[in-house]
């Protein structure tokens, strides 16, 4: 790897307003838009990562004061239907409690405290508690308390469920459970809208949604999808068309924004040997590693052959094990996409070739040419509107404390949480969000696929190749989790900008922490 110290504030590579000055087609102004967070640096106190205590701090000065993404509209498609949102140890219930009514409650019964529903349910009438009976209707008053008269104090107008502030924007639900709040979700979100003008989440509906449970802290979780600093290490499948080091980091408010540029190389890459491309390259069969230039590819005895510039062969297992050989390591990350668990159907998908380049097109314009004919059916001769880096590239958003929306024309929406009350769980969502299609009725929102957190990220192949970059992300996790704890010096270090999403969630988290 060499993009080191290049003398400047920046990344030796091609900037990515650069690479916006190229584009084939007009630039949406939102992705011009300057505003970077004030250099650091941010020293974080590795507490924050497994403190009992911290954790109990962050559910009362966050998860009980901030407005926060509980579940979507088609969760709840019909009145009477409910959703239960875990929050470390709260639990909340979302119910459509009319035709276009929402409310949030409180989850537990006011006679002794049970939870009234522990899963998400349909066409409820009303909510009973399963321990004494007692039942509140859909709008959380109450409804029946057997042997009322057992109870000669209580004024009915007294004893409706507690609510949860709650609104919504782009079909997302969210909740806020300070009765005291006064800022809007409107104020809170400030502009984030404008940066999905061209495919509102309004227009999209839930066509996958996996959750996985990590051994690691949510934070870990969130950060390490909060940047591509971690590419040129994490992730060497993708080094040739990622703009890794060229990302552009901005912060509005409660939220920021990561760009990342595909289908140009990383920085990292520059004055490095360059390789042909493998004729008979398959994406997750036979693959050159950017950085080493070595060959991996799957053997028909199991193991990962690896193939050094001499043409000489050694193997590994696919969790990077030596087994024979000269060369007495191996990538484990490579070795795990190459000889690991595989996606249905996968062993004959290319490496990307691009072909070659019509005369006045560069590569990303080519690139972008078949998502945009994909959308055409959708959205309409608009889309020869749509820029390149609208289509191609990864612009991901992270709404605090915990909520990431990808920008343009990107179907990822991600959400963090802590597992319980166990500051060394968290619980990693992906979901889908997809154009729904013009005239048609709204396709049914897809249930949740769990993952415990011995599966792999490849038993859920409703998410393609992301199952297996995911695997790349969360090997590493644990171990993070683990090195926080046995860390002699006390504080983690974030980079001053290309750490900046992290660094923007730590500063407005002080901000809350400091909040009386």
């Amino acid at each position: 790897m060499t993009e080191t110290l290049t003398g400047t504030n920046r990344s030796a590579g091609i900037s990515y307003e650069e690479l916006l000055d190229e584009d084939s087609h007009p630039v949406r102004d939102i992705l011009r838009v300057d505003s970077p967070l004030e250099p650091g640096p941010t020293k974080v106190p590795v507490e924050r990562y497994f403190s009992k205590e911290f954790h109990d701090l962050e559910v009362e000065k966050v998860w009980k004061r901030v407005w926060q993404m509980a579940c979507h509209e088609d969760d709840i498609p019909e009145v009477g239907d409910y959703h239960v949102y875990e929050i470390a140890n709260l639990s909340f219930l979302i119910v459509r409690s009319a035709e276009n009514e929402f409310k949030a409650f409180w989850n537990a019964c006011l006679h002794r405290g049970r939870i009234l529903k522990e899963r998400h349910g349909k066409l409820a009438r009303g909510f009973r508690c399963p321990f004494h009976g007692w039942a509140w209707n859909l709008d959380g008053t109450i409804m029946d308390i057997p042997c009322q008269w057992e109870f000669p104090t209580l004024d009915p107008q007294e004893i409706s469920l507690p609510e949860a502030q709650l609104d919504r924007w782009g079909g997302f639900i969210f909740i806020n459970p300070d009765e005291n709040n006064t800022q809007s979700l409107s104020e809170y979100l400030g502009n984030l809208s404008d940066q999905f003008t061209l495919l509102p989440y309004e227009e999209r509906y839930k066509s996958a949604h996996v959750a996985k449970v990590l051994n690691c802290n949510w934070k870990v979780a969130q950060e390490a999808f909060s940047e591509a600093y971690h590419v040129i290490a994490t992730h060497p499948t993708i080094l040739e068309t990622i703009g890794d080091a060229n990302t552009k980091y901005d912060v509005f408010g409660n939220y920021s924004r990561a760009m990342s540029p595909n289908f140009t190389a990383s920085p990292h890459l520059a004055n490095m040997p360059t390789y042909e491309p493998l004729p008979d390259g398959k994406l997750y069969k036979k693959l050159r590693h950017a950085l080493s230039g070595f060959i991996y590819e799957r053997g028909d005895d199991g193991l990962v052959h690896v193939t050094d510039h001499d043409g000489n062969v050694s193997k590994f297992t696919a969790k990077g094990e030596w087994v024979e050989g000269n060369i007495r390591n191996a990538d484990p990350l490579m070795t795990d996409w190459i000889g690991g668990k595989q996606l249905p159907d996968s062993d004959d998908v290319p490496a990307l070739v691009p072909s070659e380049l019509p005369p006045g097109k560069n590569l990303r314009a080519q690139m972008a040419a078949g998502p945009r004919e994909s959308l055409r059916s959708v959205l309409g001769d608009r889309v020869d509107e749509f820029s390149d880096a609208e289509l191609l590239d990864s612009i991901y958003l992270t709404v605090f404390p915990n909520f990431h929306p990808w920008g343009s024309f990107s179907n990822i929406v991600y959400r963090f949480r802590p597992y319980g009350d166990d500051p060394d769980m968290c619980i990693h969502e992906c979901m889908y969000f997809s154009p729904a299609p013009p005239g048609k009725p709204r396709p049914p929102a897809a249930p949740i696929h769990w993952l415990d957190v011995d599966d792999d990220w490849v038993d859920a192949p409703e998410l393609g190749m992301l199952a297996k970059v995911f695997n790349q992300d969360v090997v590493t996790m644990p171990y993070v989790q683990k090195g926080l704890k046995t860390m002699k010096q006390p504080y983690v270090i974030f980079a001053d900008y290309g750490e900046t999403k992290p660094r923007h969630f730590h500063k407005l988290l002080d901000g809350w922490l400091e909040k009386p």
